[in-house]
C-alpha cells in the first residue's frame, strides 16, 4: 500500500502539506501522521473520512519514538512513497541566555529526529518515492538571535543535497523546501512575535502556497525549493556576499 508518512502534521504547514497531498499525489492510499498532540492528529483524521489514516501520537524528542516507527513499518511493510520531514521548533534568543534544553530540543527535533526517521523509513521506499524535508531561508546563513536555529537549518539542507545523490540510482529522490517565516503557531512558541523587527518586516510567506509549491517540487524532484521570488533572490545573495557583511543583515 502506498503510504504518506508526515512528521509535525498536527499544525501549521504539516497540517497544509497533509491536506494537499491527494492532490499531488493521488496514488497515496494511506496516510500515517506523526505528532505530539493526539487530538489534533484526530481531528485532521476526521477531515479527511475518504483517506486511510493512522495518526501516531509521539515525541520525536524521544528516541523511543524512533523504534515504535521502526516495529510499525517492519509490522505493516508500507511502500513509503512520500516522507514528510516537517517536525521542528525554534526559539528566539543569544546562546547563554536561552534556556539549554531550548536550545537541545532544537537539535534533538530538527536534526536528529529528521536523521533517524529518514534512516528508518528509506529501506521502505521504491523507485519514485520522494522525500520532502523543511528547511528555511535561515539555511542560507548564520542568522544571529536564531543562531542554533539557522545552522541546523543549513544541516536540512546539506543533508538533503548529499541524500538526494546517495539515493539517485534508486529512483527515490529529495526535496528541501526553504520557506520564509510564514504566520502559524512557530512565531509564538519561538519567542518571536512582537521580539524581532526584522521578522516583522519581512515579506511573509503563505503556508498554503507553499505546502502545495513544495509538494509539486518533491513531484518533480527539484533538490531545493524556494518560495517567493524575494527569497530566491535573498538565495543567490547569500551566495555571493562575504558571510561577515550578510550576519549584519541577517541579525534578528
Amino acid at each position: 500500500m502506498k503510504t504518506a508518512i508526515v512528521t509535525g502534521a498536527s499544525a501549521g504547514l504539516g497540517r497544509e502539506i497533509v491536506r494537499q497531498i491527494a492532490a499531488v499525489f493521488p496514488e497515496i492510499e494511506a496516510y500515517w501522521l506523526i505528532a505530539r498532540r493526539a487530538e489534533r492528529l484526530e481531528e485532521l483524521a476526521a477531515a479527511m473520512p475518504d483517506q486511510q489514516v493512522d495518526c501516531m501520537p509521539l515525541d520525536l524528542c524521544d528516541p523511543m519514538s524512533f523504534m515504535t516507527l521502526q516495529e510499525k513499518l517492519a509490522s505493516e511493510q508500507p511502500e513509503v512513497a512520500l516522507l514528510v520531514n516537517n517536525a521542528g521548533c525554534g526559539y528566539l534568543g543569544n546562546v547563554g541566555e536561552v534556556e539549554t534544553s531550548t536550545q537541545t530540543r532544537m537539535i534533538d527535533l530538527n536534526l536528529r529526529a529528521l536523521t533517524a526517521v529518514t534512516n528508518i523509513t528509506v529501506p521502505f521506499m521504491a523507485p519514485g518515492s520522494r522525500i520532502l524535508n523543511v528547511s528555511s531561508i535561515a539555511a542560507f546563513c548564520p542568522t544571529p538571535r536564531m543562531t542554533v536555529y539557522s545552522a541546523g537549518k543549513s544541516y536540512v539542507s546539506a543533508f538533503s543535497i548529499g541524500l538526494a545523490e546517495e539515493l539517485r540510482h534508486k529512483g527515490i529522490t529529495v526535496t528541501a523546501v526553504c520557506p520564509a517565516p510564514m504566520r502559524t503557531e512557530f512565531l509564538e512558541a519561538g519567542n518571536i512575535a512582537g521580539n524581532s523587527r526584522m521578522f516583522e518586516r519581512l515579506p511573509y510567506c503563505d503556508q498554503v502556497q507553499v505546502a502545495g509549491g513544495a509538494l509539486r517540487a518533491a513531484r518533480a524532484g527539484r533538490v531545493i525549493y524556494t518560495p517567493k521570488l524575494f527569497y530566491k533572490f535573498y538565495r543567490v545573495l547569500a551566495k555571493v556576499t562575504p558571510v561577515k557583511l550578510m550576519v549584519k543583515f541577517t541579525k534578528t
